[in-house]
């Protein structure tokens, strides 16, 4: 072997050498760079050359500097993150939303349980202005109530929609940067090296996407990586970016949903097709959590106001002549949203639509509650039936539940009411009974003679009953009750068998008839309650009639305290009910256990999250001892590749000087 050969064997290793230094270097300067995969630098041997004694080596070559990489530990790192970003993001809103429903003193559960206990003074002497005045100052402290818990809802919904744009905002960044990475990527391919700090950014910032939006990535053969949302919706082709878009809800312009924006317009994606992120996770919350949570307080304001306000409709208020009572909460208006898909005018406007005497374009689709008790924590999504000529289909978002039904029917506590022009096939109405309740509720009453403490008939025991029945209680449950008609109910056996009779001031018949009474039960006729203690004898006879003196009368005011224990707010599916504070209660536990179940979901997916990045860092990541373990090797190779050089130069110059000689 020649000197020349001796030097071209050392100039290569001390170039490899070199370049194995360069990499350890540029990875000790990147060690907390993030994304960065550690580099390596690729050799192999330059081979052998044939000569009389053998093959001699001729050194070695750098191929390449590749970086430690792992397509599924990195894909599955950021689908990882993605769901850890969705179930974090729906924890924190939830953590905001269970401050709503105060405890204690603080909550509205407490407030309408106060307001309801106020009766029993005005019970106690209904010609108490100060006792009405109390009730009225509780009357407007759990509206209050209401009413700041639904502008909370309402502040939660426009946060919402605020993060749900700002991350589709830079999801469209994050893309826009891919798809220029993409670019530089295709055209460095032609080098035959791979550009191994472009790949890192372009993992790097799908990764980022990926925690605002899951994402599935395809790569191509041209270096190019194409990524894709919502079930196969191009997001990155090659070096295109497709634009997202936070479009309205089809009903609720306060909300809004992802979109895609291409050649042919923006359309909105379905929300389950949008699994990961946060967007994801905000969107879940605006659907569901958010929802919920309005109809839940919007049914225990419209139940609480409705019965009230039937009750004090039933009684009789101190004005002079007394008068039935006025309403003492308002909850506004009843919400119909259209959708925006409807068919529409020249002028835009939904052609299923008309001019109010307000001048204000209204729906023909419309509701009137009919009983608030039985007024369901749900919206309602209407639309023709296309089955049934002239019936439309009722579905209950709350839990899917459908019927198909005529105008004028009852639903769930409400009364459909379809008018012309009426809606073309495809449109559909999103019914709100009780989505704006709370967030409307007021006190409308102000004057406390107002109060209808006194009911309009009252009962008395005959005066020669020698049974031991007494008057519990007698109360107008019904506004069909005519006060100037006469009840007389007498028991024509021990065993609680009674004939009635209704008659007028002219004691003429107006109807009879005959029933068993048993204890504890109570006597309806003519739009009254009658309970009894005791038990009554044959012949003993109680007389129902019109109220003498109202100012006194105390009949109301107590029908209004036993609110206090009435089924009031209905239940989903219509099997029975809650008193206001028990519902109160029950919301309170329901959004506590979301809460848990959220925050639960979050440490899980957190940890998997950390579990994934972890086994990405191990096999990519940068180890500062061993990177500076191979310092000190690649240093002593260095130096023995240039000692080759050295000796290589010094046989040179021996063989000079003998060819001199």
């Amino acid at each position: 072997m020649s000197g020349s050969a001796l030097m071209q064997l050392g100039t290569k290793a001390l170039f490899a050498n070199y370049a194995a230094l360069q990499a350890t270097g540029n990875n000790i300067s990147n060690a907390n760079t993030k994304g960065y995969s550690r580099q390596e630098v690729q050799l192999e041997s330059a081979g052998g050359q044939f000569s009389g004694a053998g093959f001699f080596g001729k050194g070695v070559n750098v191929t390449t500097v590749a970086r430690a990489h792992n397509d599924f530990l990195t894909r599955e790192a950021a689908s990882s993150r993605s769901l850890a970003a969705a179930d974090s993001v729906r924890s924190d809103q939830l953590k905001q939303l269970e401050t709503v429903f105060a405890t204690g003193e603080s909550g509205i559960g407490y407030s309408a349980g106060q307001f309801l206990n106020a009766f029993v003074d005005v019970a106690s002497n209904p010609q108490d202005l100060a006792a009405r005045q109390v009730v009225l100052g509780q009357a407007e402290e759990v509206a209050s109530r209401f009413r700041a818990a639904g502008q909370q809802i309402d502040s939660l919904q426009a946060g919402v929609t605020a993060d749900i744009k700002a991350s589709i905002n830079s999801v469209n960044t994050l893309a826009k940067r891919v798809a220029d990475i993409n670019t530089q990527i295709t055209l460095a391919q032609g080098s035959g090296h791979q550009p191994n700090d472009l790949l890192d950014q372009r993992d790097q910032l799908i990764s980022e996407i990926s925690a605002q939006i899951q994402v599935t990535t395809i790569p191509a053969s041209d270096g190019s990586m194409s990524v894709f949302i919502g079930g196969g919706q191009r997001l990155v082709l090659g070096g295109e970016a497709t634009t997202l878009a936070a479009v309205p809800d089809t009903f609720d312009p306060a909300k809004v949903r992802v979109g895609i924006s291409d050649s042919s317009g923006t359309h909105a994606l379905p929300d389950n097709l949008v699994t990961g992120g946060t967007v994801a996770g905000l969107l879940r919350f605006q659907g569901k959590d958010l929802v919920d949570a309005r109809n839940l307080l919007g049914q225990m304001a419209a139940a609480l106001a409705g019965a009230v306000n039937n009750q004090q409709a039933l009684g009789l208020d101190l004005g002079t002549p007394a008068s039935a009572g006025a309403p003492i909460f308002s909850t506004g208006a009843q919400t119909v949203l259209p959708a925006s898909s409807n068919a529409k005018d020249a002028f835009g406007n939904p052609v299923a639509s008309y001019v109010n005497a307000q001048g204000t374009l209204v729906p023909t689709v419309s509701f009137t509650i009919t009983n608030a008790s039985a007024l369901m924590a749900s919206s309602y999504e209407v639309k023709p039936d296309p089955a049934t000529a002239g019936n439309y289909l009722v579905t209950r978002q709350s839990d899917g539940v459908q019927v198909s039904v005529a105008s004028g029917a009852t639903v769930d506590g409400f009364q459909l009411d379809v008018v012309a022009p009426l809606p073309a096939a495809g449109d559909r109405f999103l019914l709100q009974p009780v989505g704006s309740a709370a967030l409307n509720m007021a006190r409308v009453l102000d004057d406390p003679k107002g109060i209808a403490a006194a009911s309009p008939v009252t009962a008395s025991i005959g005066i020669n009953n020698t049974g031991t029945a007494t008057i519990a209680n007698v109360k107008a449950v019904s506004n069909t009750l005519n006060p100037n008609l006469t009840a007389t109910v007498t028991f024509t056996s021990n065993t609680g068998n009674y004939d009635w009779e209704l008659r007028d001031a002219s004691n003429t018949l107006v109807s009879n008839g005959s029933a068993t009474w048993t204890a504890g039960q109570s006597i309806s006729l003519n739009g009254f309650q009658l309970d009894l203690n005791g038990v009554p004898k044959t012949g003993d006879v109680v007389t129902v009639a019109k109220t003498p003196f109202p100012a006194t009368n105390n009949g109301n005011a107590r029908a209004l305290t036993d609110l206090r224990d009435a089924s009031i707010v209905g239940q989903q599916g219509g099997t029975g009910g809650n008193n206001i504070t028990d519902a109160y209660a029950d919301v309170m536990t329901g959004v506590g256990v979301r809460v848990q179940g959220a925050q639960l979901s979050a440490d899980m997916s957190t940890s998997v999250a950390s579990d994934a990045k972890a086994a990405v860092s191990e096999k990519t990541g940068v180890n500062l001892d061993e990177e500076a373990a191979r310092l000190i090797q690649f240093q002593q190779s260095y130096q023995a590749a240039a000692k080759m050089l050295q000796v290589a130069q010094s046989v040179m110059d021996t063989l000079l000087q003998v060819a001199a000689r």
